[in-house]
């Protein structure tokens, strides 16, 4: 009893009595402490009021913060992850689909339409894609002459091209991958050797349609492709072709907390120090550590799913509403770039440029340096859009439509392909295409020589040939390809009219 007593009146000395006179006295060795570096007792921030004793948090603050920076590193996690996230999901795509990593070769073989989800995918050429995994050794793969397409690693980087801009320089040849760390012996000649460094690696390419004689693309392929290990070179086992033209399969990394077991999947499946430290370092502050189980509590978990939430709602501000400058081509036009900077690597000046890398991974599948700095008369060149002229986004019940000027600048052909907001792959319409393109017969010129492409969910009277179908109640953006764009393109003398609203 006496020890509360004595502990009431100690503490009501240093309160309404104010504090001792031997408190008050300055110490001998006192410093001028600005204010800047002091923490007051209150603090009324975004995530509510923080206090402290003397710069110490109380238990609720301590709460606050933990809670809040668990969440802020749930979303980094979606943003910084997304690249590697994709990849898993292209991969687990393949394989629903019936294509075994290390075993089967994908083929549009009657191009690709939109049953078949994919980011930004186009219906204009025959797609060839599958996936290798290294933790075995070396993987041989064969590449058909004439095609064009990039190889990218488990986190989406970029490891070589294959094919008219490979190696090969499009004569086809036989490409030898090589897993990181690996220590055996790699033939001196007959392969195109490529390092890389993680186990899995995309393939992606495409086999170029002449004449429509889509048959014939694919006949190149099927001769000429194959998949199978160093080890089995002398007698290679045979290669399964899947045709995915009209298969229903989805290749899209999750929106929902399904994101981080598929990114959990990525980091147990590659070598520790296959990617920046600072990322692991981020995905493992959420407990996704190499070795680890994923087993989040009840706490976390409900962070996470928040985290999510909003991380996917930041990766579509980032695409459909840019706050970057330097995302539209033009300052009148509502046409977007999907590399800012032109780097594939997005950096500008050492600085990596995260919203850059952010809006391109959600919008699109397979990267490469071609993408992004394309020459003229090469490669191709790529503008996006999701709004109308007034900057209004684009409504699938209504009309609208686009004018390209004479000439076009394009030393191949153009296309548009429209998209579905949500899952960022082809409309779903009654058009197998979701496009159109300049090869297509019985598109109509103007008396100028420019082209006018109509939107809407029925064609507009007279113009069933330049039309692409739109659905009620659905948004869409649509992207313009150049392949072989020209000069005009580059110094933007030569720019695409915006979607007017007709109706």
């Amino acid at each position: 009893m006496i020890r509360i007593v004595r502990t009431l009146a100690f503490a009501l000395l240093f309160s309404a009595a104010g504090v001792p006179s031997w408190a008050q006295q300055p110490a001998k060795y006192a410093a001028k402490v600005p204010s800047s570096i002091q923490t007051p007792d209150t603090v009324e921030t975004r995530i509510g009021t923080l206090k402290f004793f003397d710069g110490l948090p109380n238990e609720d603050t301590v709460q606050k913060v933990y809670d809040n920076i668990d969440f802020a590193r749930g979303v980094e996690t979606f943003l910084t992850g997304m690249p590697a996230a994709s990849v898993y999901a292209l991969c687990k795509g393949f394989e629903d689909a019936g294509v075994e990593k290390n075993k089967g070769i994908a083929i549009t073989e009657d191009l690709m339409d939109a049953r078949s989800l994919f980011l930004t995918p186009n219906s204009t050429t025959v797609y060839v894609f599958f996936c290798l995994d290294l933790k075995d050794g070396p993987m041989v793969t064969q590449v058909p002459p004439g095609v064009l397409g990039p190889v990218d690693d488990a986190y989406f980087r970029y490891v070589t091209d294959v094919g008219l801009i490979g190696p090969d320089r499009g004569k086809g040849g036989k490409y030898l991958f090589v897993p990181p760390g690996y220590s055996g012996e790699v033939p001196a000649d007959g392969y195109f050797v490529t390092k890389t460094p993680t186990n899995t690696n995309l393939v992606f390419y495409r086999a170029f349609v002449k004449d429509g004689d889509v048959a014939a693309a694919v006949k190149n392929v099927k001769d000429h492709a194959r998949i199978y290990p160093l080890s089995g070179a002398a007698t290679p086992p045979d290669t399964t072709f899947v045709n995915t033209s009209g298969k229903q399969f989805n290749t899209v990394h999750a929106s929902d907390f399904h994101f981080y077991e598929e990114l959990n999947a990525v980091i147990q499946s590659e070598p520790a120090d296959a990617f920046d430290p600072e990322a692991l370092g981020l995905f493992a502050s959420i407990g996704i550590k190499k070795g680890q189980p994923f087993a989040p509590d009840e706490r976390m978990k409900s962070i996470l799913v928040d985290a999510v939430a909003v991380g996917n709602a930041t990766a579509r501000s980032m695409l459909f509403a840019p706050r970057d400058k330097r995302a539209k081509f033009y300052p009148d036009r509502q046409w977007n770039n999907g590399f800012i900077g032109n780097s594939y690597q997005f950096l500008n000046n050492g600085e990596r440029m995260l919203d850059a890398r952010t809006m391109f991974h959600y919008a699109a599948t397979g990267i490469t340096p071609a993408m992004a700095d394309a020459k003229p008369g090469t490669g191709s060149a790529y503008a996006f859009a999701a709004r109308d002229k007034t900057g209004a986004y684009l409504d699938g019940g209504k009309t609208y439509k686009i004018t390209l000027p004479a000439p076009i600048p394009v030393g191949q052909f153009w296309s548009f392909t429209v998209y579905d907001n949500q899952t960022r792959s082809m409309l779903e319409t009654d058009q197998k295409l979701a496009g159109l393109d300049s090869n297509q017969p019985g598109i109509k010129k103007n008396a100028d020589g420019s082209v006018t492409v109509w939107f809407s969910p029925k064609a507009p009277a007279g113009e069933e040939a330049n039309w692409i179908q739109t659905m009620h109640g659905k948004g869409w953006n649509s992207l313009l390809r150049l392949y072989a764009p020209l000069e005009p393109w580059f110094d933007k003398t030569w720019k695409p009219g915006d979607f007017e609203l007709v109706e």
